[in-house]
This record gives structure tokens, sequence and C-alpha cells, in this order.
């Protein structure tokens, strides 16, 4: 048994070599980063000084309001479109079901950068479909880039667009493991499907919504390939800044090593915290 336990840690040992020196490693070290102060030379142990200035830096209480913004209203608009997607995906009515399948997954393959540039270019002021769109049923166009609420609600649809067909997906999976024999069984006693919804799939669904609903809380704490190239760095001044944009900028236009790390672990942690309070207040009572 010894044998055959140090034969598979042989085994092991070439990924966790690299899992320890490409992923364990960095990720210490950039914590420990975070306790120094990185704009001096050479970089000195100030345990407080990046800390302490989260807690005063309007910049960074700028960027965790829009990230929470966007968290708190696309997220629960993009799970409840992908739950009616996969409902509508699971239907026997639906007529060539994969090609559907695939044409709601496929924006997830498209590159963020391709993508970036295509709603850029549909909201643009002057010459955007979505504008000409509004001019032709009597509206006047809107200037989607230099106003905050517009701007936000630009990234809001993208991110929507390209991430809901993905939950569709993993809740069509959840879908189809339901038993067809509840749902025989709750035809037989009359119940209509819409409360078969409400009082059989959505709770046999929800420990795939929850674990949709994580997924995108990490994610949306994350954000930020949008905002950088839809809204052009965060604008306008600042308005769609999100902490994943603030972190780059800190880390890499600013060179500001220390308070970006900080930033980055201010970010895992709000993700972590609000995944489990979501787990919590979904949990199964006993």
């Amino acid at each position: 048994m010894r044998y055959q336990n140090a034969t598979a840690y042989r085994f092991l040992a070439p990924y966790l070599l690299i899992f320890s020196i490409f992923w364990l490693w960095p990720i210490i070290d950039s914590f420990l980063i975070s306790f120094q102060a990185t704009r001096t030379v050479p970089w000195r142990f100030a345990p407080t000084f990046n800390w302490g200035r989260l807690i005063g830096d309007p910049a960074f209480f700028n960027a965790l309001k829009n990230t929470l913004l966007i968290l708190v209203i696309q997220v629960p608009v993009m799970i409840s479109l992908a739950i009616v997607m996969a409902v509508l995906l699971n239907s026997p009515l639906l007529k060539a079901r994969g090609l559907f399948r695939f044409a709601f997954f496929a924006p997830v393959v498209v590159g963020e950068v391709a993508y970036s540039a295509v709603f850029r270019l549909m909201f643009n002021l002057d010459y955007g479909i979505i504008n000409k769109l509004l001019n032709s049923i009597g509206l006047p166009s809107v200037d989607w880039f230099t106003n905050v609420t517009p701007a936000m609600a630009v990234i809001m649809m993208a991110v929507t667009w390209r991430w809901a067909g993905y939950n569709a997906i993993i809740v069509l999976a959840g879908l189809q493991s339901i038993p067809e024999d509840v749902y025989e069984a709750a035809t037989l006693d009359r119940v209509s499907k819409v409360k078969q919804f409400f009082y059989i799939t959505l709770p046999l669904l929800k420990p795939i919504i929850v674990f949709c609903a994580v997924l995108s809380i990490i994610g949306t704490m994350q954000l930020f390939t949008e905002p950088f190239l839809i809204t052009e760095r965060g604008g306008p001044g600042g308005g769609t800044e999100t902490l994943g944009l603030l972190l780059y900028r800190q880390g890499f236009r600013s060179l500001n090593f220390g308070y970006a790390s900080a930033i980055a672990y201010t970010m895992a942690g709000l993700a972590i915290a609000i995944s489990l309070v979501q787990i919590w207040l979904t949990r199964e009572p006993k």
C-alpha cells in the first residue's frame, strides 16, 4: 500500500512542482507584497501603508460601488434569463434544439476584444444600429458613452449577452436530471404547468442556480474587459471603473504593485464573502 502511494505521488510530483512555482508561490508572494511600500527604492515593509489607503481612497470606493451595482442588477437578470432560456431549450415542442443550444452558447467562444468592439460600434452615437433603431420608432439618439447610466447599461447588456447562454446550458443540464415521473405525478394531480415550474422545477434546480450565481459573482468581481474596451478604461470620468480596472491601473500603469495586491486580495475576499452569504441564504433547512 505504501509503495502504491509513493508511486502515485511520484507521478503527481511534476504537476505539484509546476503548480507550486506558477500558482501557489505567486499567490503567497503577492500577499506579502501587499504589506510593502512599492513606490520606494528599495521596497520597504509597511504593513498598514496599502491596506490603510484602501479605507480612505475615493477611487477604490467608486470602483467598489460600480462593481457592486453591476453585481446587484446584472447577475439576477442574467440568471433569470438563463433559467427562462433553459426551460425553452428543454421544451419538446422546440425544433432543432441542438442548433439553438449552440447558438446560445456561442457568445462564450467569441473573443472578448472582438465582441467588445462590436458592442462599441452598435452603441455609437452617430452610426450605431441601436440609435438608428431608436430613431426609427421616433425616439431620440442616446449618447451611450458620455453619460454614466447609459454607459453602465451597455456594460451590463454586454456581460449578459456573453454569459447568459453559458449559464443556460448549465441550468439545462440540471433540468434534464430531474426525473420525468415527478412531473407525471404532478400532472395526474392536476397541477398546472406554472405551479409545476415554481414548486417543482425551481426548488430542484436550486443547487444549480446557486452554482451559477457563485460563478457569476466571482466573474463580476473580476470584471475588466468590458469597462476597459467598451467604455474606454471605465469612462466617463471613472463612472464605470470596476475593481478589476482599478487593479490594472494601479499595478500596470502606476506600477504600484503593493496597492494593486491589496486591491486584488480585497476583491477575492469580497467574492468569497458574498458567495458564502449566497450559499447560506439558499441552504436547505434541516
